[in-house]
């Protein structure tokens, strides 16, 4: 049994549900064409959630509740009159049964369970056996009777998340908007909330009113999560869920993400879990679908090293592959020696400016426990039996739209960053820096090829072949992505280029900066020199030494 009325947004003016639009940041009806503002959307849930409580409060007189505080982990949980509790479900240690206060509220929404405490384990014991080669199958093969069913709380949070977006090498935010359809964030700070993560997803469609009757033989977890961390773990879990997204448009692995969360309709929902914990053995069973998640016994580690070191391990590591090379081609030790050493001093200089922009990376080793699951496979009953699912559960997330303020208008944009044609300017550029003395001697001698001697570009080539590779790394890798492409989306859904207008003052300014470079010592005096210098290796390149 679903209820839509419990996650759906109704249209104010003919009551039909209303979808969230991205671009224009309302909820638009598709039957009617009205607009229902975010704020009006969240009132609308704040007042059935009124009526669902005052229903609940009324009801809950008619149930005698007891409640259990474990002093091992802290765990608060309600259960009815006529079960005994002697034990915490969470970590075994023996608990007291207390009356439960009646202004404590339950959720007015749930998942009911579908997967009975047998066929939990029966789903366990299916994983061990197909992971019996790890120490986690082992142990746990023997304990999958301790499976204890629990309603855990969380929150179903949908609507719109604003973001904002950067690539951890570059300089530049970027604004983005979202839209969660439908998600799940746990609400208990006890509980390993990776685990909880690796047997989602949940079918929201199932999700029904509350009522007293569906916790009877099933024990119910208290939320104890204060809003304050509440909000951070709604943040931290939709930046984790946008992050392949955002990461793919900004063409990037190291992006952070800051989220803003106010926007959402948030609901608090129980939502059925079967769960055993042996000290550092934990595993969960979905109780609607039966996915399974095991947490590894062994921490996992990663090692994040400084930026300087990363760019003397490149390079020794470039200047070793050279050394080798030379040697397979015949050359002297002594001579391969000193030459992979003149380059070593190259490469260091490149790979250190590389590498610059992580500067904020200090040698660490983080742990972390991994997750292992059964996979998409869900079950569902049919006729009384359990079977796997031909539907296959998918975390419900729009893609995000980037927005920008173009000519002071706020826009929905599209952002191009590395492309074929910036990066044919980038090598065309390259080129013309690297041979610019050359190419004016050209046009100099009227392409007398034959007359042309390099040696007079001696200096130019000494000076800009060590420090261009590293300016180009420097800025010109910045400009792409710092600087992308950007293209308005039209009504029709067709892009166009936006080209940025050039600012007067800015024009201004420049000109300023230039005509004192030209005109005010002594700077001036040194551009002088050096335009100098320019034509005199230009005259020489195009006609000669002599």
């Amino acid at each position: 049994m679903n209820d839509k009325r419990i996650k759906d947004i109704y249209c104010s003016n003919c009551g039909a549900p209303a979808a969230f639009d991205i671009v224009r940041q309302e909820y638009h009806c598709n039957n009617c064409g009205s607009a229902l503002a975010v704020d009006d959307a969240i009132r609308q849930k704040q007042g059935y959630r009124s009526l669902r409580q005052a229903h609940l409060k009324n009801e809950q007189r008619q149930y005698r509740l007891f409640h259990s505080v474990c002093g091992g982990c802290g765990a608060q949980v309600v259960f009815g009159e006529k079960e005994a509790l002697a034990s915490c479900p969470y970590c075994g240690r023996a608990m007291v049964r207390t009356d439960y206060l009646a202004e404590q509220e339950f959720p007015e929404s749930v998942i009911p369970f579908v997967i009975t405490g047998k066929e939990a384990a029966a789903a366990l014991e299916s994983w061990c056996r197909k992971n019996r080669s790890t120490k986690e199958a082992k142990l746990l093969s023997k304990l999958t009777d301790r499976l204890n069913g629990c309603y855990l709380p969380y929150e179903l949070i949908q609507g719109p998340v604003h973001m904002k977006a950067c690539r951890m090498d570059g300089f530049r935010s970027y604004q983005c908007e979202g839209d969660v359809i439908a998600e799940f964030v746990n609400r208990s700070s006890h509980l390993d909330n990776l685990l909880l993560d690796g047997m989602e997803p949940f079918d929201v469609d199932q999700m029904t009113e509350f009522e007293f009757g569906y916790i009877a033989g099933h024990h119910v977890r208290i939320n104890d999560l204060n809003e304050g961390e509440l909000i951070k773990r709604i943040e931290r879990e939709t930046g984790r869920s946008y992050k392949p997204f955002i990461c793919k448009v900004l063409e990037t692995d190291a992006a952070e993400i800051d989220s803003d969360v106010s926007s959402l309709i948030r609901l608090p929902v129980l939502l059925p879990v079967y769960y055993i914990c042996e000290g550092e053995l934990m595993a969960a069973v979905n109780g609607q679908t039966g996915k399974v998640s095991v947490r590894s016994l062994k921490d996992s580690h990663y090692y994040f090293l400084p930026w300087w070191l990363n760019a003397i391990l490149s390079t020794t590591a470039v200047t070793g592959i050279l050394l080798l090379v030379f040697r397979l081609f015949g050359m002297d030790f002594n001579m391969s020696m000193m030459l992979c050493g003149i380059l070593a001093l190259f490469f260091i200089i490149v790979f250190l400016c590389m590498f610059s922009d992580e500067v904020h990376n200090r040698f660490a080793v983080v742990s972390g426990k991994k997750i292992f699951t059964s996979g998409e496979t869900v079950f569902t009953r049919k006729f009384g039996e359990l079977v796997p699912s031909e539907t296959i559960l998918k975390r419900k997330i729009r893609e995000p739209v980037f927005f920008e303020t173009l000519d002071g208008v706020r826009q929905p944009v599209v952002l191009k960053f590395v492309t074929p044609v910036r990066i044919l300017r980038l090598i065309v550029g390259s080129v013309i820096v690297l041979f610019l003395p050359v190419i004016v001697a050209l046009f100099l001698n009227g392409f007398d090829f034959a007359r042309l001697d390099l040696a007079g570009s001696a200096v130019w080539f000494c000076i800009v072949v060590p420090l261009y590779p590293v300016v180009l790394l420097k800025y010109g890798i910045v400009e792409l992505h710092d600087n992308p492409w950007i293209y308005k989306i039209s009504e029709n859904g067709k892009l166009k280029r936006w080209k940025k207008k050039a600012d007067p003052d800015e024009v201004k300014e420049i000109a300023k900066m230039v005509l004192k470079a030209l005109f005010i010592p002594p700077v001036s005096l040194a551009v002088w020199f050096g335009i100098f210098a320019f034509i005199t290796m230009c005259w020489l390149t195009a006609f000669g030494m002599s």
